[in-house]
């Protein structure tokens, strides 16, 4: 069964994409329904990779051999490699967006991002696009997992490569977008309803009264840290970041970046370190944390970091994970009505917002102490 549903023109974004990406981009106007089973699918991104690409149009279906890479909780990605006399020619990732996602993700803003950071050398290369997905080169690399990224090596291989993706100039609106995405989330999560009895009760015991004040006093103290606005990741989890063979890292899906605040950037992604059981036991320690900072700052000469330096980047991240909390606990609750995705978002709500309300005192107080000292200096 193919979707009805396009999330785009693909042709003309293709189009468009000819005028400022230095590689061509090649369309199709298919679409696949995510909900298919994968043998029934199978076909499908066969007939999808012929039209896209028109040297594979008259191959064989035997040529190519399509396989699941992963299914996240939002997409779901797959390898598919041409073959002829059990020799690869060939090799693309096909990302085939989960149904109801762009009711979360700006998928224009992700595009835009794709466009740039893919000609900037980051992550994969954009090949193609189509009605609900898009085609990128194949990274031969493994992804990390949460006790990856807590690896004092690798930790800092993050650092310095997050501090490049910061100076990435993508072009638009360069307004942090942080705040205007917690109101959207905010206006969305506040009016469902779930049929089945048992969520909606659980999901009318949220105050969203107590959230809203929560939100307010939350921006008006972050917004007299002035972390610096950058372009962002956003989603900097351990799936997100992949190795190769030659220790080479890449940063991959881009659907949440956005410009935003560096501290909300470098925050969520220690927040990630807990993973999706959310164990904040795990959460990164002030030493852990500086040893990031040290190679973000100056990753060539890490140990010459000032300590005033440390301690404006850890009340930075140390509020800025505040939001993150309130960010991905909202969207919880948006995932837990739209997503066909077997994943307890309703639970994960709480998990991030009880998070918050347990972690808000001492954040705010570390934050306000260092705001006095600042304004007395």
């Amino acid at each position: 069964m193919v979707a009805e549903v396009k999330i785009w023109n693909p042709i003309e974004v293709a189009e468009q994409a000819r005028k400022d990406y230095p590689s061509q981009i090649f369309a199709s106007h298919l679409t696949i329904d995510p909900s298919l089973s994968f043998p029934l699918m199978k076909p499908l991104i066969i007939k999808l990779c012929k039209d896209i690409f028109k040297a594979w149009s008259n191959l064989d279906d035997s040529f190519f051999h399509v396989e699941k890479i992963s299914g996240g909780i939002t997409n779901l990605l797959l390898k598919v490699s041409v073959k002829e006399e059990n020799c690869i020619d060939d090799t693309i990732a096909i990302r085939l967006y989960g149904p109801n996602t762009e009711y979360i993700i700006d998928r224009h803003r992700e595009l835009q991002a794709v466009k740039y950071l893919s000609a900037a050398g980051f992550g994969a290369k954009w090949l193609g696009i189509f009605g609900n997905g898009m085609v990128q080169s194949f990274i031969n690399a493994h992804t990390l997992i949460p006790s990856d990224i807590r690896d004092p090596k690798l930790a800092a291989k993050v650092a310095k490569e997050l501090r490049r993706f910061h100076h990435v100039d993508i072009p638009g609106s360069k307004e942090p977008q942080l705040w205007n995405d917690i109101w959207k989330f905010f206006e969305k999560a506040s009016v469902l309803e779930f049929e089945e009895s048992k969520m909606h009760k659980t999901y009318e015991t949220i105050s969203f009264r107590e959230v809203h004040d929560e939100i307010v006093e939350l921006k008006g103290l972050s917004d007299r840290l002035n972390s610096p606005v950058i372009f962002s990741h956003n989603d900097l989890l351990s799936a997100n970041i992949m190795i190769n063979d030659e220790d080479k890292i890449y940063f991959i899906d881009y659907e949440y970046a956005s410009y935003n605040y560096r501290g909300f950037d470098i925050a969520n992604h220690f927040a990630e370190y807990a993973g999706f059981e959310c164990d904040y036991n795990l959460y990164p320690n002030m030493n852990e944390q500086f040893h990031f900072f040290r190679h973000y700052i100056q990753p060539d000469r890490p140990h010459e970091v000032s300590e005033k330096d440390l301690e404006t980047f850890y009340v930075e991240t140390n509020t800025y994970v505040l939001a993150s909390h309130l960010f991905w606990a909202l969207w919880g609750l948006i995932q837990a009505k739209m997503s066909a995705i077997d994943f307890d978002y309703l639970s994960y709500f709480f998990l991030r917002y009880n998070e918050y309300k347990r972690q808000k005192e001492k954040c705010f107080s570390q934050a306000q102490s260092y705001l006095s000292g600042f304004k007395n200096e």
